[in-house]
């Protein structure tokens, strides 16, 4: 069986619009009437979802223990929030003003201190013994992760894909990390990537727009350097030619009446829709300015954009470009880092990949979304692949700790202004109230309308509940 994917890239690089494909056009159709499931908690319409690759240090940020040891206790100090009685890191100055529309789960827990399992137990809920590490590569057999279960139950009602990932998905040295697509669902229900060529080595050409590298070098929806919409249109035998061939080799009887589909995946690849919410130089300079003039503000900027233009879930990977264009996890703040010039842990949090942007470019996203009235329909979720040990190490930094970890969740139905759950006096296990990965992700669809028990199917037509644990409802309300 050949992956259309594949073949649209094997056989005249159509590119990576392709990713939203007339299966997932004919899946819209099916289920774009039905509405929200029973038992829905939440009225999220879409959902950003910030994940902190590398492990965010919570006795640091969110979850700090100022009367704990030296040697456990942070170098930071402590400062009010907007929300009564909790207090942050004195580096989350403008976080610390947006609190009260937040809430803060401080005993996310998971038995995994490796980074490749606790991704894929995070963005899955579930645990894969057979996962290769390092380096574990993304497979179809693997489960799907939210952008994926999404695309599936959800598709966009408009000329958007329906889940989006930025800058690039979860990679090291090129090897894509398991989670971060629709695994056994198919190509079909993928997420929207960008080219593997990255931040580092995309130079736009003249006239495009500025600032943050956010789509492929020619500035079309996926479409490679060199072939502009024009262009496109001359190759529609070529996409037509492969999608037969496609049907032909699926022996799918949905085929029928997919030419229809196929003309609305075409449209899709120069819909200006979708350049126009990739176009940045629509904001204001202001704008730009509140999120910050770099690729982590302007990432949560786009996020923005993306689902107020009917998006249904942004992934934004927190990630450090070498020059090379190789991603780095900046959050993984052992210290002594080569790559990041051997600094301490507690160095590396300062530095512009890590907090700073953090702190100016969350506040921007919960302002400017309540402020146009998206909150109330956006979640918003960030969060890591674990926490960071209680004890602090000989390179002044922290290491991986999949014991307890803070997250973030806001908008979406969930409450403004709560904390749940208590971690014990080194932040390093729940003392009350743990939430495992798979019942933050059942807490997540149920916000978004699905409870854990909806079903989604294997290739083999296998039923899946898409979450195996349960929703936390008292985060809503």
């Amino acid at each position: 069986m050949i992956n259309r994917r594949d073949a649209m890239i094997g056989m005249g690089k159509v590119g990576l619009g392709s990713l939203t494909l007339p299966r997932l056009l004919q899946a819209e159709r099916a289920q774009a009437a039905a509405g929200p499931r029973p038992g829905q908690m939440g009225k999220a319409k879409s959902c950003i979802l910030l994940f902190l690759w590398g492990g965010p240090p919570q006795q640091d940020m969110w979850d700090l223990k100022p009367e704990a040891p030296e040697g456990i206790r942070s170098p930071f100090k402590p400062i009010r929030s907007s929300l009564s009685g909790l207090d942050i890191s004195e580096l989350l100055p403008q976080m610390a003003q947006v609190m009260d529309r937040v809430t803060l789960v401080r005993t996310v827990t998971h038995e995994s201190d490796v980074h490749e399992p606790s991704v894929y137990r995070m963005l899955t809920g579930q645990v894969d013994p057979t996962m290769v590490v390092p380096r574990n590569n993304r497979l179809r057999k693997h489960w799907p992760g939210p952008g994926g279960v999404m695309s599936c139950l959800r598709p966009s009602p408009r000329n958007m894909p329906s889940s989006v990932t930025l800058p690039r998905p979860i990679m090291h040295d090129g090897v894509k990390y398991a989670g971060t697509h629709a695994g056994w669902l198919g190509a079909q229900y993928d997420p929207l990537e960008l080219p593997d060529a990255g931040f580092g080595k995309v130079t736009p050409p003249a006239g495009a727009p500025t600032g943050f590298q956010v789509i492929s070098p020619s500035w079309e929806m996926g479409l490679p350097p060199g072939v502009d919409a024009d262009r496109l249109v001359k190759r529609r035998g070529l996409l037509s030619l492969v999608e037969t061939q496609r049907r032909y080799l699926d022996r799918n009887p949905d085929g029928v009446g997919m030419d229809a589909f196929r003309g609305r995946a075409f449209d899709l690849l120069t819909s200006a829709e979708a350049k126009s919410a990739l176009d940045l130089q629509r904001e204001t300079p202001a704008t730009r300015d509140k999120y910050g003039r770099n690729h982590y503000g302007e990432a949560f900027l786009l996020s923005r954009r993306l689902v107020e233009a009917g998006v249904r879930l942004v992934t934004v990977n927190w990630m450090f470009f070498r020059p090379d264009g190789n991603p780095l996890n900046p959050w993984d703040n052992h210290g002594g880092t080569p790559a990041l010039g051997g600094i301490s842990g507690f160095d590396m949090l300062k530095r512009e990949y890590c907090i700073p942007p953090l702190d100016q470019a969350y506040a921007a996203l919960i302002n400017d979304l309540d402020a146009r009235g998206l909150l109330d329909e956006t979640l918003v979720v960030a969060m890591g692949e674990f926490g960071r040990t209680p004890k602090i190490n000989a390179a002044k930094g922290r290491d991986h700790w999949g014991a307890c970890q803070s997250v973030l969740l806001a908008g979406g139905g969930i409450k403004r202004g709560f904390v749940y759950g208590t971690s014990d006096e080194h932040a390093a296990y729940p003392a009350e109230n743990p939430v495992k990965p798979e019942d933050l992700l059942a807490t997540m669809y149920g916000a978004l309308g699905f409870p854990p028990e909806t079903e989604i199917r294997d290739p083999e037509g296998r039923p899946h509940v898409i979450a195996t644990g349960k929703p936390v409802e008292a985060l809503f309300g």
